[in-house]
């Protein structure tokens, strides 16, 4: 089992997205990347802690790649819009990829690149790739928020 952590806004929606692919163990929508310990969402939502709104991924790597969850990363979200995803805005809803180990960082960046120099986004990418570090779980509300109201498409 491997972990990745995606930041593409609104972690409801990614967290669906990421629940349908097969090799995808399980999920967990969170905060990363600030400086804040144990921070609530009210507390990110002030966008003075830093973090971001995040899914950690667990997967089999036998059954599917680190790539392919990067590729649904580019397709589920803009990652061309600094702080901002639809009528979302703030630092809680930018897009970043926190790599768990340097060949996760190598594949991300790689990724990155190519889905820049692609033309799948007219505008540049603002996409960060940063190294994981504390993940702190959300609140069992915000957990499988979509599913638990048996929506099935993904707000992005």
């Amino acid at each position: 089992m491997e972990k990745a952590t995606f930041a593409a806004g609104c972690f409801w929606g990614v967290q669906l997205d990421y629940d349908k692919v097969a090799g995808v163990l399980s999920t967990v929508v969170g905060y990363s990347g600030g400086q804040l310990d144990n921070p609530s969402y009210e507390d990110i939502c002030s966008g003075q802690t830093g973090h971001a709104e995040v899914v950690e991924v667990c997967f089999d790597p036998e059954i599917v790649s680190y790539e392919t969850l990067l590729d649904l990363f580019w397709h589920s979200h803009n990652p061309t819009t600094l702080n901002r995803q639809g009528p979302d805005s703030g630092s809680q809803y930018r897009s970043a990829i926190y790599y768990h180990s340097a060949g996760q960082k190598q594949i991300a960046d790689q990724s990155r690149t190519a889905c820049d120099a692609s033309d799948l986004w007219p505008d540049p990418i603002v996409t960060e790739v940063t190294r994981a570090e504390k993940f702190w779980p959300g609140e069992d509300y915000h957990q499988k928020y979509l599913e638990k109201r048996n929506i099935t498409i993904s707000c992005h």
